[in-house]
């Protein structure tokens, strides 16, 4: 396995103004990572997004580092409609394919409309779900690019809502950027989860955090709540409670083989965190 990094690790230097997603390139490649992700781009004032990742992609083959991904929002159960929401997700297919990645992560939605809040759960939005996701990729097939929904954004976090979006989808170039860390926000086993979704597998992220139990106080600053009402504050790799070195050991017996981004989001030192991160994690699939 490769080792990227997304660039959703240097939010806090992107935030405060330091840097950009332009130039954290030249950090992550200095740092020894294989690749780069990107989450939705946030073009300077008066540049379109399309020319902002016409200069990401002409720095990425500048450096010799690849854009390995791209990562999207997306709710196909949003107020716009499904039709409206698939067409503006297409256009981000175009922006993945200008960027030169071959794949591409949209979420699949976010909550229960509110008008079906009162009679219908998940199971009633499935087939609207997976007629999105297969109209997408079947757009991004057109351009070599391979489209996946992650395990995020607590609806559709649990392994088996995943899952089940995937082969509802039915399409071979659709599959799942799994997220090692986030299943915690739906309080489901890491390893269990990485194990019902390891065939699906198109990319990865290593992701850690701490977990508290919700039977005590907020332990302050930092932490946010699971669905289940336990406490979570993003760590750096290997530093947390989630089983990293388990769940990469199910990829790869999974015959998984593709890059496994560093994604960051804990309270130290972003540079700090990802460098650490990277190291623990290399030192990780150095024993698998």
């Amino acid at each position: 396995m490769k080792i990227g990094v997304s660039s959703y690790s240097y939010q806090q230097l992107i935030n405060s103004g330091k840097e950009t997603q332009l130039s954290i390139m030249k950090l992550a490649k200095e740092s020894g990572f294989d690749g780069i992700e990107f989450t939705d781009l946030s073009a300077p004032e008066g540049m379109s997004e399309a020319d902002y990742a016409s200069l990401i992609r002409e720095e990425s083959e500048k450096l010799s580092l690849p854009v390995i991904a791209y990562t999207v929002g997306a709710n196909l159960l949003g107020e716009n409609g499904l039709d409206a929401e698939v067409e503006r997700v297409c256009k981000k297919v175009d922006i993945a394919h200008i960027l030169g990645a071959e794949k591409m992560r949209h979420d699949a939605a976010w909550s229960m409309p509110e008008c079906m809040k009162t009679y219908a759960g998940f199971e009633q939005v499935l087939s609207v779900l997976a007629d999105g996701c297969r109209r997408i990729t079947d757009y991004a097939e057109g351009k070599g690019i391979t489209t996946m929904i992650e395990n995020h954004g607590f609806f559709c976090q649990d392994s088996d809502r995943v899952e089940k979006i995937i082969c509802a989808a039915a399409s071979p170039n659709f599959g799942a950027l799994i997220d090692i860390g986030n299943f915690c926000c739906a309080d489901e086993d890491s390893t269990k989860a990485v194990g019902n979704l390891a065939r699906y597998a198109k990319h990865v992220h290593a992701k850690d955090f701490h977990i508290k139990n919700g039977n005590g106080l907020n332990p302050g600053k930092g932490f946010f709540k699971s669905r289940g009402g336990n406490y979570l504050r993003g760590s750096i790799i290997g530093h947390g409670d989630i089983p990293v070195f388990q769940c990469l050991s199910i990829l790869k017996a999974s015959g998984y083989d593709g890059f496994v981004s560093v994604e960051f989001e804990g309270m130290e030192n972003c540079l700090d965190g990802i460098s650490v991160g990277f190291e623990n994690l290399r030192s990780m699939l150095g024993i698998l």
